[in-house]
């Protein structure tokens, strides 16, 4: 009998920041400048209203949110050590240098809103870190990379294990962190809660 072996992982980092001290206060602090921003950032919500994204995003408005607020400046450097142990874990060769965060953004995604499949083009790692995750938050849904390549592959069980299926669904709660490669298709699938989804997304360069 032959032996079967894994090739070409797709690796995903998860951690959480609740277990860190001080978190509900700081989580708090996160919460209410992502609010404020969603309320004060004119250009951010003409750009939604035009782009047809259900909430508020800062995506394409402001770029300097570390240096805006200061939780965002402490929020960049927990970050920056997740993505170190994931770059480590990636066994990427940088040459001696770091990943860098290149961009952050707000998000706050209102009931019955969704953020359809992309990618990240330009960055190295992309992630997400959660702020509110009210009851029937829409969850984080992962795409195998190489669905456009399978052709005739027969679509996986429903009990085949996770590494196996074509889509995955990663269910956070608030202060859980994702990181993914920035090549790796995802989505938000529609937004089942009754109050906003608050979330901080990132990119490493």
């Amino acid at each position: 009998m032959g032996g079967v072996r894994s090739l070409f992982a797709t690796r995903v980092y998860e951690a959480s920041l609740a277990a860190d001290r001080g978190f509900e206060s700081f989580n708090a602090e996160l919460e209410e400048a992502c609010l404020m921003l969603a309320e004060e950032d004119e250009a951010g919500r003409a750009w939604c209203k035009t782009h047809g994204y259900g909430g508020y995003t800062s995506y394409a408005s402001l770029n300097d949110l570390p240096l805006r607020f200061s939780v965002f400046g402490d929020l960049k450097k927990k970050l920056d050590r997740h993505a170190a142990a994931f770059a480590e874990a990636l066994a990427f060769d940088l040459g001696g240098t770091r990943l860098k965060l290149d961009s952050l953004w707000v998000n706050v995604l209102k009931p019955g809103a969704a953020h359809s499949g992309h990618i990240h083009p330009h960055s190295v790692l992309s992630g997400t870190i959660y702020v509110a995750t009210p009851k029937g938050s829409a969850g984080l849904r992962l795409e195998d990379p190489r669905l456009g390549l399978m052709m005739a592959a027969p679509t996986p069980r429903t009990d085949a294990q996770e590494e196996m299926q074509r889509f995955v669904t990663l269910k956070p709660e608030p202060g859980t962190v994702f990181l993914w490669e920035s090549w790796l298709r995802h989505e938000v699938p529609a937004h089942a809660g009754r109050s906003p989804r608050i979330s901080i997304s990132f990119n490493y360069a």
